[in-house]
């Protein structure tokens, strides 16, 4: 079994979905500690040929975990679609996805960054053909640890002997050896950026993957993240 953890982060790129695609399970770590600045409350979309960030507004101490993190803003999916609606009329498959789009943000939990985003990605998924299963690393009996051994401790819980896939920036901080010693294997993901076509001079990669929904529709976003 391939399992893949990651923080829940808001409309997340292309890459965070290809990771999902390819794993049997997917954790999302909600309780990792929220990191301003971060992708976990903010993501960047296509404006003019340029991109601009599209964030949640949200309150947060120092060190709270992201699945205790409150939005600010109870209207900030009502913003967003509007802002979205203002950016993207001129894609190529606007007016074919908006109606799915607006759905999406339909009744997403409105005081919650960690839920928000989960059930956001996994509508997503659903739209993608993405069957994969989610876990939230809060309901696990994992214990405390932190880095390295969080991520085996979760693997080595979940599935014994298993995968562990990891994004490509884990082998600059992550020890082979630790997973290799829990009976684990490590593999990294692949994915590299495609381009396709944008409303705009040059392309811009690593946007939200709404950018590719509105460019390209469900069908052919979903066969990016598939590859």
């Amino acid at each position: 079994m391939i399992v893949a953890i990651h923080q829940p982060n808001y409309a997340p790129w292309l890459g965070y979905f290809h990771k999902l695609a390819r794993a049997d399970l997917f954790v999302f770590l909600d309780d990792a500690q929220f990191s301003k600045g971060s992708y976990t409350n903010r993501v960047q979309i296509l404006e003019n040929g340029a991109p601009r960030w599209l964030t949640v507004p949200v309150r947060q101490a120092l060190g709270t975990p992201i699945n205790r993190v409150s939005v600010v803003r109870n209207d900030w999916a009502r913003a967003h679609l509007a802002t979205l609606r203002n950016v993207y009329p001129q894609a190529a498959h606007f007016r074919a996805v908006w109606a799915d789009v607006e759905a999406l943000y339909a009744d997403l939990p409105v005081d919650g960054l960690a839920q928000a985003n989960a059930a956001l990605i996994q509508r997503l998924a659903e739209h993608l053909n993405i069957a994969t299963p989610t876990r939230l690393a809060s309901g696990l009996d994992v214990g405390a640890a932190a880095g390295d051994d969080r991520l085996v401790a979760i693997v080595s819980a979940l599935a014994p002997g298993g995968t562990y896939l990891s994004g490509k920036g884990g082998g600059n901080y992550q020890d082979p050896a630790k997973f290799e010693q829990a009976g684990l294997r490590l593999i990294y993901s692949q994915f590299t950026h495609p381009e396709y076509d944008q409303c705009g001079p040059t392309f811009v990669a690593g946007l939200s993957i709404l950018d590719a929904v509105f460019h390209l529709g469900w069908e052919r976003t979903s066969a990016l993240v598939a590859a």
